[in-house]
């Protein structure tokens, strides 16, 4: 009886990161509406979010380990619920629909992985502590340097992102970050890597 709970157990587990990986196909759907086609996906955002917030996390002597959970794991909703565009979320109420449906998700997980993930999750929606802004900073950043280099890329309505988001990042070394990428060029890194030498 013991090894049917434990394979029930670990086939939830097993769903979970499967429904996880239905992000890597889900687009980030404001871009489109901007007129971006083929846009990043709401996994890839997901990824640099948590580069983002590593980095910040270290500026910051913040818990490096809560600021990777909740950056992580910030919109593992969207595989439920998909990625809703603030024109979209001016007619719904979004905050209690992913609520409800990151419940949903880790219901069935086992209590020491339920746990920190529903702990994680509620500090983040608090916003209150350290980790939770600086993480929160880590998504709004990640949305300025996307719009940024969609921007050089020649997609101009990106800039209306550039323009309103900047506001809401609350520390330091996100603000100092962003000030640097509006004055810097995306491509000199790959640039100067790929010149020949002499």
């Amino acid at each position: 009886m013991k090894s049917k709970a434990k394979e029930m157990s670990l086939k939830k587990v097993l769903q979970f990161i499967s429904e996880a990986g239905t992000l890597k196909r889900l687009p980030r759907s404001g871009w489109n509406v901007v007129g971006i086609k083929n846009g990043e996906t709401v996994a890839e955002h997901s990824f640099r979010c948590a580069v983002i917030g590593y980095v910040l996390a270290r500026m910051e002597e913040a818990s490096v380990h809560k600021v990777l959970l909740m950056t992580l794991f910030g919109d593992i909703q969207e595989a439920r619920i998909t990625d809703l565009h603030k024109m979209a979320q001016k007619y719904l109420n979004v905050q209690s629909a992913e609520d409800k449906c990151f419940y949903d998700q880790i219901r069935s997980l086992p209590h020491n992985t339920r746990d920190p993930l529903q702990q994680m999750y509620n500090e983040y929606r608090r916003q209150k502590t350290k980790e939770s802004i600086i993480a929160r900073d880590a998504d709004i950043l990640e949305c300025l340097i996307q719009a940024k280099e969609y921007y050089e890329q020649g997609h101009c309505k990106a800039a209306l992102l550039m323009k309103k988001a900047p506001r809401f990042l609350k520390t330091k070394s996100a603000q100092k970050l962003w000030k640097l990428a509006k004055s810097t060029n995306f491509s000199d890194w790959w640039f100067k890597l790929s010149e020949f030498k002499r």
